[in-house]
């Protein structure tokens, strides 16, 4: 099953924390670090999530300022059938500090999208996997 969750990138993550929280009642449920300056938020909105990650020049033709980050059951299986299907793969599989494991891929029109799966407790208590 996947998993689609819109990521906004910007150099004011706390400014657009404030107004989905102010304007569309999100709630903030996770935070990278949990202290200091967030690199990431999750932010709950209804039933959808919405991740802000702080990058200080979005909006460039390098640096979009919108990708999808999709879940799903196995990053390496669904990263192998990338290219086959007119896309492209940027990097990964990699562990992350933060319990997921993520693959950067762009979909054939040259769209970002993070492929991303939960890590087993056990794996992240036992190192990171090679990838």
């Amino acid at each position: 099953m996947s998993v689609i969750q819109p990521v906004i990138l910007t150099a004011r993550p706390d400014v657009l924390l404030g107004f989905y929280t102010k304007l569309f009642g999100a709630e903030e449920f996770f935070r990278v670090p949990e202290e200091g300056p967030a690199f990431y938020l999750g932010l709950r909105v209804g039933d959808t999530d919405l991740g802000l990650v702080a990058k200080e020049e979005p909006g460039t033709e390098a640096a979009p300022r919108i990708l999808l980050s999709i879940g799903v059951d196995d990053v390496d299986d669904t990263l192998g059938r990338v290219e086959a299907l007119g896309g492209s793969v940027g990097s990964g599989p990699k562990d992350m500090p933060w319990g997921q494991r993520v693959a950067h891929i762009k979909d054939p029109d040259g769209n970002p999208v993070n492929l991303t799966q939960p890590i087993p407790a056990r794996r992240r208590r036992g190192g990171a996997a090679p990838g």
